[in-house]
């Protein structure tokens, strides 16, 4: 298996973000720039920050290339990446950030997007549970985790294999690839589609 997914991810990786989009379109739009400006309404912190925009495109990015391959719930995964820190109040450890996530979510929900009840459920757990170092779980729940712990590099840590909980994440070609893309604090493209380019020059 993983000769095989080494394979799939070294293809997957060069597909650009207007060809990801159009793979993804369904689930990305969900992810409307009204819910977005929504969320950043809200937001607390700089939009620019460690836990902002830029790193829940990133996030949103690992997670849907993960789904291709665990088969993780796409829309869940996508949503989780613009709440899991919406609610943010520091940039430090920030107790039960995850959970007001989820209520947020909650409210919007049937909304602004539309989950259904056992999606939820799998979003909520993803949301209030993220900071545990868990690995154990539904795996959806579970590429949602993947897809933030991959995005360490912006804050100096390399991520550990030990606290991934899929295989595809723990694959070195794509645990490098996230790696870079969060050192350099790359801006994903989703970000333009956003409208939120010119936002983080300000």
């Amino acid at each position: 298996m993983g000769k095989c997914l080494l394979t799939n991810l070294g293809i997957f990786k060069r597909v650009k973000g207007k060809e990801m989009k159009r793979h993804w379109s369904p689930v990305l739009n969900e992810i409307t720039p009204l819910l977005i400006q929504t969320i950043l309404n809200e937001y607390q912190l700089s939009w620019r920050g460690v836990h902002g925009i830029t790193h829940w495109a990133r996030v949103l990015e690992n997670g849907l290339r993960l789904a291709s391959y665990t088969g993780a719930q796409p829309l869940v995964v996508a949503l989780f990446a613009v709440f899991h820190d919406s609610r943010r109040t520091n940039e430090s450890l920030d107790p039960g950030h995850g959970r007001r996530g989820a209520e947020f979510g909650k409210i919007l929900n049937g909304k602004a997007f539309h989950l259904s009840e056992d999606d939820f459920t799998l979003f909520e757990t993803a949301c209030a549970y993220h900071t545990d170092s868990l690995t154990a779980g539904d795996v959806t729940v579970q590429t949602c985790w993947d897809s933030d712990r991959l995005d360490l590099g912006r804050v100096g840590i390399i991520p550990d294999p030990r606290y991934l909980c899929t295989n595809a994440a723990k694959q070195p070609e794509f645990l490098s690839w996230a790696y870079e893309r969060s050192r350099l604090q790359y801006e994903p493209e989703i970000c333009r589609h956003w409208g939120a380019t010119d936002l983080l020059k300000v």
